[in-house]
């Protein structure tokens, strides 16, 4: 294993967290040659733990495993062992811990992040207590984020990093899909991608699903499926997703009444698009159409 500069910096939830979505509370490298004991001193109370007791967080943090092996262990995964390339993603409130194998040691690298971006990520189940080892098919990529925002934050002497922010919503990214992309690619993505092609280009009058799913050599039932799994969206759903976003272009940028726009977009009539516009963004088209003037 080899020596490297250790290194820990922890920082104050700033005020611009609230307008980013996101900020950096933490980052730091650690070598733990094998024996050694674990964790080693110099983290603030609230952070220091015991393999006896363990710990809770208030706070997001993602620990890369860069070298070496070990275990962790929560509730909600039992003791799971870990290899080099994992990354253990900690969430706020879960109970937890993990140390390197007394064998082999470890090089960890490591950042907190807070925020209404990782908040919402927790509640929505994205970032879920059951998946808090992730191997990491880009763990190269994964590794040169966290470097990039020690970097930055070492040489912060006080406030708030916006790079540093979005390199960490970066690194965020890359743990949620990293599952995803160790799959292998799937010939079905292309015939998504034709369909997404087909009904954005057609968005005012769009072909019929069932048709649309034919045309492309694929059965309706596997199409409504796949395109689900891709978008994240039903088609229907989809459809009408392009003719909201449409709608409000319109909205803001012209004078057209909101029933011409509804006739042309193919909703049934002026209320139907309100109510669903008013559902999608929060706002009536009204009022939409006053903020951009």
């Amino acid at each position: 294993m080899r020596a490297r500069p250790d290194y820990r910096r922890y920082l104050v939830l700033p005020p611009e967290s609230e307008a980013w979505g996101i900020a950096v509370t933490g980052c730091g490298m650690q070598t733990c040659g094998a024996g050694s004991p674990y964790p080693p001193p110099g983290h603030p109370p609230d952070h220091h733990f015991s393999w006896e007791n363990g710990r809770v967080l208030g706070s997001c943090q993602i620990i890369l495993i860069a070298e070496g092996r070990g275990r962790f262990e929560s509730r909600a995964t039992g003791l799971v062992d870990v290899a080099a390339g994992s990354a253990l993603v900690v969430l706020p409130g879960v109970w937890h811990r993990y140390a390197p194998d007394p064998k082999t040691g470890w090089v960890e690298k490591w950042i907190e992040v807070q925020g209404p971006t990782p908040e919402a990520l927790h509640k929505s189940g994205v970032l879920s207590a059951g998946r808090a080892v992730v191997t990491m098919c880009r763990a190269r990529e994964l590794a040169a984020l966290m470097d990039a925002v020690g970097a930055r934050l070492r040489g912060l002497t006080a406030g708030f990093d916006p790079e540093a922010a979005a390199l960490a919503l970066h690194a965020l990214s890359l743990v949620v899909e990293a599952p995803r992309l160790s799959e292998p690619p799937r010939p079905i993505t292309s015939f998504v991608a034709q369909a997404e092609q087909v009904l954005m280009d057609s968005v005012d009058n769009p072909p019929a699903i069932p048709g649309l799913a034919r045309e492309l050599g694929v059965a309706y039932s596997y199409f409504r499926r796949e395109f689900k799994r891709h978008t994240g969206l039903a088609p229907y759903q989809y459809v009408r997703r392009l003719r909201l976003e449409k709608a409000r272009r319109m909205i803001g940028s012209s004078s057209e009444s909101l029933q011409t726009i509804a006739e042309r977009l193919g909703f049934a009539s002026p209320y139907h698009l309100s109510a669903a516009f008013k559902k999608q963004y929060g706002q009536s088209p009204d009022h939409w159409r006053r903020s951009r003037n």
